[in-house]
């Protein structure tokens, strides 16, 4: 099984207000490898493989976003709570939890959007 991490910004970025309230990111998503599990966080948070919650470029941490995986129109709502480093057009990396409930473990990266729920 392949697991990624890492992402960045792409120019499917909107930009604009600093509030993204209702804004919309198109882009692909990847999950957190194991070797994560219970390492800390940018935010200060211990990753947990089994909580909603993910990593993106910009958004504030505490972020709740919808993420809809395109290939089968699943959804989830995570909370951003980590930063990555950047790698063409992916726009967020995922819990493995998160992963899972997209049904995307075995693709590894799919093509998604993120609305932003609750800044």
């Amino acid at each position: 099984m392949t697991l990624f991490v890492g992402c960045s910004g792409s120019s499917r970025y909107q930009t604009g207000d600093s509030d993204t309230s209702g804004a919309v990111y198109n882009g692909f998503a990847t999950y957190y490898a194991d070797s994560y599990q219970g390492k800390q966080t940018s935010s200060g948070d211990y990753y947990d493989r089994n909580l909603f919650t993910a990593a993106h470029p910009f958004l504030p941490f505490n972020t709740i976003v919808l993420v809809t995986n395109l290939k089968n129109n699943r959804s989830v709502k995570v909370k951003i709570n980590d930063r990555f480093p950047g790698t063409k057009n992916r726009i967020i990396d995922l819990s493995y939890r998160a992963a899972l409930e997209l049904d995307m473990i075995r693709d590894g990266i799919v093509e998604v959007t993120v609305k932003v729920i609750k800044e």
